[in-house]
């Protein structure tokens, strides 16, 4: 049965978690697929971005939206590997931003209520989102391409314009995403519905026989929240960006109480008792999802899921979901931005029900189920069989053999400041044991042979500060991200250009001191309280961690190592967390790939890294 809670009229209040709508109760929207190559040498296509109207769930009115040629989410592009695409992304949105956005007072998080309060007194708009214009720039996520086709967050456009990429697509077959990422507003753009997947084909993926066509669909989950009206209560679809305000002026990112899956709240999918592939894409603003496949009792039923792809491009071998260990209640844990590819065997279900539930213990009052599998009750033929191995080509990356010896290292920052704000800095590492002043990060590495003290120096934490990384085009490089804030959020650190492979993940104490912006004594150095070193210890990788990938969560108190080629472009190119407040309010830094040619001849105030 589908779940129904009814409105209670007589208060004009809602009764939570569903807030009215009935849950399961309308199909998945499968976006529609663009194959440019699949026409005759058609090697351009036209994206307009228009203003569209489109039902969330069919017991509430339509809502306002940005979109991609008229969906949300937008078209699915698929493309060959090696096949170059030029695409126009033609502005043509008409009017200002569809969004209320308003924040609550100060000390509370009324995020995950819908609407606002019914008296509204409590809640401030916030000045300057309802007046600003279409002004978009596209990026595709995960391309290897050069820095004029990326998306640099300054090179935004007007309605009326347009901006034409140009993506040679030379990557393995891997899961990537287009989205907007206009400077300061690509949170509130991004919320609007500009967001859609693009799929790179290859031959490897082509000989795994995996389940395609109708058996082969898009999951892009997307949190929302919703205006109500203030005399009766009711949903009104108006898109609502509602965030709660800690104080001090820090509001908290924008999380939501409606999910939406393919832009539809909580749907249902039915599916052929046989294997489905399913691409997996976090596309909500800030929320993180712990994803467990339940059946109708609750009890998980994982073991009918395996990975086979991250990121970048599929797995050496199936992995199955992380286990519950302890406290964690196990499943697949996917921050904003990150992909999965997903196949799961629904034989074993005749004539069941499934539910894709979120079990992340931070969830609080949200409804935790996302959407529903009604499983066929009749046997099915189905010649797939899960293989063994997956990704022939994949090679894992280890120091010493398989990662180039010639490399550089990139360090970089995320903490509090002293207002409790997050930040990000890229770091220079300095010969002077303790230079003094403010912005110094040491660490007692016991990665070195032999082990030593480092100490670095923040040269940027603002997207308009000094460059600060330069890497040369088609050389390696080990980017080390430290989480030395006491406390605060994880962090989803995107890097562009490239994919990467995670070479350790260690918890270490942290000594940041925020008041100073310095660590008051090393990471790892000997605590004067027990006369010991603290622990930099070794935390384990998940199998699926292995995989390349672009986005990594990093918790705080740890040491995050990826590796990753730089050979896809050349440019100038965007890191940083893709928390999307976070991002739009300072965690995003800059950084340059060029000829190692032409680097001897450039004078610039940043850094190689060696």
């Amino acid at each position: 049965m589908t779940e129904t809670i009814d409105r209670q009229a007589q208060t004009g209040e809602l009764a939570g978690p569903n807030w009215g709508l009935t849950k399961f109760l309308d199909p998945l929207r499968i976006p529609p697929v663009i194959r440019p190559h699949s026409w005759w040498h058609h090697e351009m296509i036209t994206i307009p971005m228009v203003t569209k109207t489109q039902r969330l769930h069919s017991q509430l009115p339509p809502s306002k939206l940005w979109t991609y040629a008229g969906e949300f989410p937008g078209p699915t592009i698929e493309v060959r590997s090696g096949k170059r695409l030029r695409i126009s992304w033609n502005n043509d949105i008409e009017g200002k931003i569809p969004l209320v956005a308003v924040q609550g007072p100060a000390g509370t998080n009324p995020s995950d209520r819908p609407g606002r309060e019914l008296d509204r007194k409590d809640y401030k708009i916030i000045d300057g989102v309802a007046d600003l214009p279409a002004w978009t720039v596209v990026h595709l996520h995960g391309a290897r391409t050069n820095a004029g086709n990326d998306g640099w967050a300054h090179n935004a456009n007007l309605a009326g314009t347009s901006q034409l990429t140009e993506h040679d697509n030379v990557q393995q077959a891997m899961p990537l995403w287009y989205h907007d990422h206009a400077m300061a507003i690509t949170r509130f753009n991004v919320h609007t519905g500009l967001a859609g997947m693009y799929l790179v084909r290859d031959d490897e993926e082509d000989a795994l026989g995996l389940p395609g066509g109708d058996h082969e669909i898009p999951l892009i989950i997307a949190d929302r929240n919703l205006d109500r009206d203030p005399a009766t209560g009711a949903l009104t679809g108006q898109l609502l960006y509602k965030v709660g305000d800690v104080g001090g002026g820090i509001l908290l990112p924008f999380t939501g109480p409606f999910t939406t899956v393919n832009g539809v709240i909580w749907p249902h999918l039915d599916v052929d008792a046989r294997w489905y592939r399913f691409r997996l894409l976090n596309a909500s603003n800030a929320r993180f999802y712990t994803l467990n496949l339940v059946d109708e009792k609750g009890v998980p039923q994982n073991d009918a899921v395996r990975l086979i792809g991250t990121d970048g491009g599929l797995l050496p071998a199936p992995a199955p979901l992380p286990a519950r260990t302890g406290q964690y209640p196990g499943g697949l844990t996917v921050a904003p931005a990150e992909r999965f590819d997903l196949l799961i065997d629904f034989s074993r279900f005749k004539g069941q029900k499934l539910r894709l539930t979120n079990l992340d213990p931070d969830l609080g009052t949200v409804e935790p189920d996302l959407m529903e599998f009604r499983v066929e009750n009749r046997n099915r033929h189905d010649s797939f069989r899960l293989p063994e191995k997956v990704s022939k080509s994949y090679v894992r990356l280890k120091h010493g053999s398989t990662l180039p010896e010639k490399h550089d290292h990139v360090w970089i920052a995320l903490l509090l400041n002293k207002d409790g704000h997050p930040e990000m800095w890229d770091l220079e590492e300095l010969s002077t044991p303790d230079p003094g002043g403010d912005g110094i990060i040491q660490l007692q590495d016991p990665t070195a042979s032999p082990p030593k003290l480092r100490t670095f120096r923040r040269i940027g934490k603002l997207f308009d500060d000094t460059t600060g990384i330069f890497l040369e085009h088609d050389g390696w490089a080990v980017w080390n991200i430290l989480h030395v804030a006491d406390g605060g959020p994880a962090h989803p650190i995107h890097i562009h250009l490239t994919e990467f492979q995670a070479l350790f993940r260690k918890h270490f104490t942290t000594t940041f001191s925020s008041r100073d912006e310095r660590t008051t004594r090393p990471i790892g150095s000997v605590n004067p309280q027990t006369g010991k070193p603290d622990p930099i210890d070794d935390l384990p990788l998940e199998k699926y961690e292995e995989g390349w990938k672009d986005t990594f969560i990093v918790k705080p108190g740890e040491w995050v190592s990826v590796a990753g080629g730089f050979g896809g472009g050349t440019g100038e190119f965007m890191y940083h967390c893709h928390i999307l407040d976070h991002e739009d309010e300072g965690m995003m830094r800059p950084f340059v790939v060029h000829p190692k040619e032409v680097a001897k001849f450039h004078h610039h105030g940043g850094h190689h890294h060696g």
